[in-house]
């Protein structure tokens, strides 16, 4: 009798921010969603036979989205994720680069300068101040 798939995998919770957009009022949003991150065992379960032991080896790690939708922050309606991207390979995932690198990148072969990080107004010293004599 074949082992079940459990039985090759450890289960570990996860929690990554998505960028989706609300079908209903067309804003883009990050939220975070519940994936599932299985990892393969290091070694075969006991009572496998040839079989079992042949798929152990075509195993990898994988993540498991569990979060079918999401509520819109500004909107609040519920709207489902694009389910294209429900499984993922951990192996697939390692080599991607991050957004910020890539809209970097991007900007550079556009030929656009690199915009300069955004400076915080000073605030006014009523706000910095020493609280002295205060109670």
């Amino acid at each position: 009798m074949a082992l079940d798939e459990r039985a090759f995998f450890t289960d570990k919770p996860e929690t990554r921010p998505g960028r989706h957009q609300c079908p209903k009022c067309r804003r883009t949003g990050e939220y975070s969603i519940r994936w599932v991150r299985r990892s393969k065992k290091d070694r075969l379960p006991s009572g496998a036979g040839e079989e079992d032991r042949a798929k152990f080896a075509k195993l990898r790690d994988y993540l498991l989205r569990l979060d079918d939708e999401v509520t819109c922050k500004t909107c609040g309606k519920k709207f489902e994720i694009p389910s294209q991207h429900s499984l993922v390979f951990v192996d697939q995932l390692a080599g991607l680069p991050n957004e910020e690198e890539l809209e970097r990148e991007i900007s550079l072969a556009s030929g656009e300068a690199e915009p300069a990080p955004e400076s915080k107004p000073a605030l006014p010293s009523r706000f910095t101040r020493k609280s002295t004599g205060w109670k």
